[in-house]
């Protein structure tokens, strides 16, 4: 994982397409161990959730190239690697485990993030009916521990239409994702205890994982 976080932190300084050309056999090189990695990591995860299957790994990693066709932003590469694994791979509106690898903002998380407006209607008739089950895994010992409480993101400031605003558990329809995130600091990405680390905060949000995933 060094040299991968090595080959990110030059990139960060060097954000262009003459840099990158110049170094692409290094980015070939740490790109091919992170696929070897998230390849692992697929097998290990299936094991403590098996509905996510036995995605390839490539299926599952982001491009390092961004789209800046709308962005003010037009540095041309990401900065970080990504991996989002779930049935269906990186495309999946399913919820699943995101990996993070960034020098100094590595996170592990997972759940659903910004699904589309029909996925996102369900979610929260599922939520709506069954809000006391919702809880109860927000307050799970284990999911408290890793996660505190839901991202919020672009968080709705009033309660979504075709639904009662009188509703005891109304905030918890207020999300535009439902999904979590655990920080992780580059000394534990590079030791030996990082896969285990990645397996016990991913096995706190199965159950959150499970929930999400009815609608489908």
């Amino acid at each position: 994982m060094k040299q991968l976080f090595e080959f990110l932190g030059d990139l960060r300084l060097n954000n262009n397409r003459e840099w990158f050309d110049q170094n692409r056999t290094r980015y070939q090189t740490v790109k091919t161990a992170f696929e070897v990695y998230i390849d692992t990591l697929i097998a290990e995860l299936s094991r403590i959730d098996p509905t996510i299957g036995l995605p390839v790994a490539r299926d599952t990693i982001f491009r390092i190239f961004r789209d800046v066709r709308f962005s003010a932003d037009k540095l041309p590469y990401k900065t970080n690697f990504g991996a989002f694994i779930a049935n269906g791979g990186r495309k999946s509106p399913r919820a699943g485990y995101y990996i993070h690898l960034e020098p100094g903002s590595s996170m592990i998380g997972g759940g659903i993030y910004m699904p589309q407006p029909d996925v996102l209607k369900k979610l929260r008739q599922e939520i709506y009916f069954n809000s006391g089950a919702f809880k109860d895994l927000l307050e799970e010992k284990n999911f408290r521990k890793y996660f505190g409480k839901l991202e919020t993101f672009d968080k709705l400031k009033r309660p979504p239409k075709d639904f009662d605003a009188g509703f005891a558990d109304i905030d918890l329809l207020m999300y535009r994702s439902y999904a979590v995130m655990h920080h992780v600091a580059d000394e534990t990405v590079f030791s030996d205890n990082f896969t285990p680390t990645v397996s016990e905060v991913c096995g706190a949000m199965v159950d959150f994982n499970r929930f999400l995933n009815r609608i489908f």
